[in-house]
């Protein structure tokens, strides 16, 4: 078959019917990719001088060159004004002042989640934000207690509600309610999810769970999910670690109340990397009141026009700046910034046709490995309810094929019990790379 090499035409012709099980292809596809040359600006992982397969971007995103340079910037600003490096632009560092280092970011993260400006702000790491977020938006009442979530959702954030919550001095058990999948799935349908609302509605004073599931690389409307809540004047908040920069995402339109993510993922801003906020515009002028809008504060929410004045009173700044708590750390900040430019300018719309291709590309790959038991693919095929994963149930010897692919060079990641996960990244992974990672896991399970 002949691959339409037009960057603008190439993606028509990418779909299941038309992929072949074939290298040469693969590499036609590569050719034809209009984000091919964004692979060039990361460091690709080696191990004894070659490079490695990178298929854990879901886990921790790959370095952008520019990091370097990024932080290096700020070193010298650290050491030529020091202090006065919060305030002062020096002519020769051409430096922007450290005061303002959260506004860096606003234009390409609401790009990336589909919000304005104002509603969104980089700061702190996932769960400290979670906490900040749940003291205002979680209001229970005496009818209304009780937050809507789904079982088995990330550890930290199970952790973070059940302690919230019983600091409240309220009983977990009584207060939160799990949505599980059906008997005999592991993934969850969207009308129990809808249903579960409904069904709780008069006694729910929230609904809060993952965009996109990290162990099934499940994604859930979170569309309808919002629709559903607002319908029942219940707020609505979503984790997104494992959707932002992955999944498309509009947080203003949809109605989100609140949102939070962590950016070293498909945000590659670095090992523990910042994590951002949504509040919606919608409780903007609420919150400037801190008495409407409960929060935990720090001094560098406070109005940034009278910061130092020192005075007592908290007056929080306009917007999602307003939950910063504690002065930004200037260098991870750089690393941030300077990575979700990358994903700002590929543009997510770019991102994700690319991203639908490379996973059902690898789908195709490994239909014969399906169809003979050999493995099992958890991940939704609906390219609507995933992102850039796929989740593998290995029948037999999981662990040690897992071991196996990571000695060939093919760096994906295992989550107990059973799981190998493989992220194949837009960003910067190939479909040459895909077909040599079913090529491996081919040889691997039908080896005598």
């Amino acid at each position: 078959m002949t691959v339409l090499c037009s960057p603008s035409r190439v993606w028509l012709v990418l779909s299941p019917m038309n992929f072949v099980n074939d290298r040469l292809f693969a590499r036609q596809l590569d050719q034809a990719d209009p984000l091919r040359t964004y692979r060039e600006q990361f460091h690709m992982p080696q191990r004894n001088g070659q490079p490695l397969i990178y298929f854990c971007g879901n886990s921790l995103g790959l370095q952008p060159k520019a990091t370097r340079a990024a932080i290096d910037q700020e070193l010298a600003v650290w050491q030529q004004l020091a202090v006065e490096g919060w305030f002062e632009r020096d002519p020769v560092l051409q430096n922007d002042p450290w005061l303002t280092i959260h506004e860096r970011s606003k234009a390409a993260l609401a790009h990336i989640v589909g919000g304005t400006e104002a509603e969104v702000c980089a700061m702190n790491n996932l769960t400290v934000n979670m906490h900040l977020l749940l003291t205002s938006f979680y209001r229970p009442t005496e009818g209304r207690t009780q937050i809507l979530t789904i079982s088995g959702d990330f550890p930290s954030d199970q952790y973070a509600l059940e302690t919230h919550v019983r600091a409240r001095g309220l009983d977990p058990k009584q207060v939160l309610v799990e949505v599980a999948p059906r008997p005999d799935a592991v993934t969850w349908q969207l009308t129990d999810l809808l249903d579960a609302i409904d069904q709780h509605a008069d006694q729910l004073a929230l609904v809060l769970l993952s965009g996109v599931h990290y162990y099934t690389g499940q994604a859930f409307d979170m569309a309808a999910i919002a629709r559903k809540a607002q319908a029942h004047n219940i707020l609505v908040g979503f984790d997104l670690a494992h959707a932002v920069g992955n999944v498309p995402l509009n947080l203003h339109e949809w109605g989100v109340d609140f949102a939070f993510w962590c950016t070293y993922k498909y945000l590659n801003s670095g090992p523990g990397g910042l994590s951002g906020v949504f509040v919606h515009e919608k409780h903007h002028d609420a919150a400037s009141d801190t008495s409407n809008v409960p929060r935990l504060a720090g001094w560098w929410g406070y109005d940034q026009t009278r910061r130092f004045e020192m005075t007592g009173g908290f007056v929080p700044m306009r917007g999602a700046d307003g939950w910063q708590v504690s002065t930004p750390t200037v260098l991870s900040m750089a690393a941030h910034n300077t990575a979700v430019q990358l994903t700002a300018a590929a543009g997510m719309p770019n991102l994700r046709r690319k991203s639908e291709q490379l996973t059902a590309y690898l789908q195709f790959l490994l239909t014969d490995l399906t169809q003979q038991g050999l493995l099992t693919i958890i991940t939704p095929a609906d390219p609507a309810q995933r992102g850039c994963q796929l989740s593998l149930l290995v029948a037999q010897r999981g662990r040690a094929v897992f071991e196996q692919l990571t000695k060939a060079g093919i760096i994906g990641d295992w989550r107990e019990p059973d799981c190998i996960r493989l992220a194949p990244t837009p960003l910067y992974n190939t479909f040459d790379e895909v077909w040599q990672v079913a090529d491996t896991l081919r040889r691997l399970l039908t080896a005598g």
